[in-house]
């Protein structure tokens, strides 16, 4: 299936590189070269996917990356961010802002394809077959509603706005409400092992997840965390002082939304 890209990258050869690669697998291309104009192009026609480079002018890519996040017609959209920085702390700090996946570069560009490839399929694009028109089952635990035929999630009767990768997080974790999942068992069904992504990806998904979900993020009584071990949805909220306060590594989330 064909899909709209968005490429924002100020170093032509890159940007050239990319493009031919996307048209090559039938989609249809858009570059910008600075920050500014990539946000005018998303806000004028939403694409299915935007490649973003983190070291624009005008408008860096981590500025693009939360004001994306920011507006409701565009915080679905799935983010590959592209770098020169390759410090786990850069890539935490992307995925914090909301991008789904991160490469440094130099990369391969057919490790870029697949990275992409995988971003639309749980966008909604590029998939087909038999499957395709059999939606997923509506997956509920306790006030949490996850429609994965509609890629929408409500908590408390209010609608939540998820990157791809929360929402592919969430699911995993809806399907089997009260069931451990351990990061390794996560990021599989996230990412496949990529090995550009480390286990500290999933505790700033669930961080970012419990700003939307938890009525206090900072005691999670949701998305909780069983010590050593990993994550789990729960039905029934535990009493008031058993509530989580963190990530599976003991930290206290004390940091505020963006």
């Amino acid at each position: 299936m064909c899909a709209r890209v968005v490429v924002a990258e100020d170093d032509g050869k890159q940007a050239e590189l990319v493009r031919r690669y996307l048209e090559h697998e039938g989609h249809d291309v858009v570059v910008v070269h600075d920050g500014a104009t990539a946000l005018a192009e998303l806000r004028r026609r939403p694409p299915d996917l935007l490649i973003l480079d983190v070291m624009m002018p005008f408008i860096d890519g981590l500025d693009v990356c939360r004001i994306v996040r920011a507006e409701a017609g565009l915080a679905a959209l799935p983010v590959l961010m592209l770098t020169a920085r390759s410090t786990e702390d850069d890539l935490l700090l992307g995925l914090d802002l909301g991008a789904d996946d991160y490469m440094s570069k130099p990369f391969s560009p057919r490790e870029l394809m697949a990275r992409a490839r995988s971003l639309l399929r749980r966008g909604g694009r590029a998939g087909g077959g038999a499957d395709a028109a059999v939606p997923d089952p509506v997956l509920r635990v306790g006030p949490l509603t996850v429609d994965p035929g509609r890629h929408e999630v409500w908590a408390h009767d209010r609608r939540i706005h998820c990157t791809p990768g929360e929402f592919r997080l969430l699911e995993v974790l809806a399907s089997r409400p009260g069931q451990v999942f351990s990061r390794a068992q996560i990021l599989e069904r996230l990412h496949g092992f990529d090995r550009y992504i480390t286990a500290r990806t999933v505790d700033v998904h669930v961080m970012n997840l419990r700003k939307k979900i938890e009525q206090d993020p900072r005691s999670a009584r949701r998305l909780v965390t069983v010590y050593g071990v990993g994550y789990k949805l729960v039905d029934e909220e535990p009493p008031a002082d058993r509530a989580d306060p963190g990530p599976a590594t003991g930290r206290r989330d004390a940091r505020h939304g963006p």
